[in-house]
């Protein structure tokens, strides 16, 4: 039982019956050692399992709690993301029009979903036009991630000019507007409606993406 406990100990992959017959004594029978070496260490941190009609050691499953390690999984935003980052940070409080407008291009959902998961953009109410967009802006986080005291310390023209970050041949009457916590008529007055609304919608489109995963299979 000892020289069958070495050879699982030691392994590098599960055994089977005929790996460790091979190197146990003439006549042993493999069974049986299995299954006192099961018994033995049934109780233990580890066990003596079977998987795939092979043997290993495993942890038992109750501390498999212990093996459990978190980490955070660090991720680049797309070009797509950035820019509407850049967009919302230096037009804040701003719509999503307003955006799609700045860029040229359309601005997916999933986008700005994923700015918000980051937790650097938060809703920040409705704009008293018609049909009262929804306004977007930067958040807390937004602030200590980059090492801002407050938006209006986001570089301005010439800082960027200087970094290399803008091509040397801007358009004529290119500007950089100069962003501030100020907002809209209203800003903060329907936040709490506007995100449960949002919320509403987004566990709508979730559920709808599970429907239709159920009904793929």
């Amino acid at each position: 039982m000892r020289m069958a406990e070495a050879l699982l100990f030691a392994a590098a992959e599960p055994l089977d019956i005929d790996s460790l017959a091979a190197r146990l004594p003439a006549g042993t029978d493999v069974g049986a050692v299995i299954e006192d070496l099961q018994a033995l260490y049934e109780k233990r941190g580890v066990n003596l399992v079977r998987v795939a009609n092979k043997w290993l050691f495993r942890t038992a499953e109750d501390l498999s709690f212990l093996m459990e390690r978190e980490a955070v999984e660090q991720k680049k935003l797309s070009r797509a993301a950035m820019e509407t980052l850049a967009i919302i940070a230096y037009h804040q409080p701003v719509t999503r029009a307003e955006i799609e407008e700045i860029r040229g291009v359309s601005v997916s959902k999933g986008t700005i979903d994923v700015l918000m998961e980051t937790s650097w953009v938060r809703l920040r109410g409705r704009k008293r036009t018609p049909g009262r967009p929804v306004t977007y802006g930067t958040t807390e986080a937004f602030l200590v991630h980059f090492g801002l005291e407050a938006v209006g310390d986001l570089p301005g023209l010439d800082d960027l000019k200087a970094s290399g970050l803008l091509d040397g041949r801007l358009p004529p009457g290119f500007e950089i507007p100069i962003p501030t916590e100020g907002g809209v008529e209203g800003d903060g007055e329907f936040e709490d409606e506007v995100a449960e609304e949002y919320g509403a919608a987004h566990d709508e489109h979730l559920a709808q993406l599970g429907n239709d995963e159920d009904g793929a299979s």
